[in-house]
């Protein structure tokens, strides 16, 4: 099964963030994270994502 990253800065797949979700009882911490980097600019989707976004 091919894993579908949905964060390449960080690794997280789509299976992650749906675990995630489901362990949360609906909140996601990776997605807080994700956010929480990305406001404070410490990741690099720019270089990372495939698009470049």
């Amino acid at each position: 099964m091919e894993r579908k990253l949905v964060c390449y800065c960080f690794g997280y797949s789509e299976g992650d963030i749906i675990r995630d979700v489901r362990e949360g009882k609906g909140t996601s911490a990776i997605l807080a994270r994700i956010q929480k980097e990305k406001k404070k600019e410490a990741c690099n989707c720019k270089h990372n994502h495939p698009e470049g976004r």
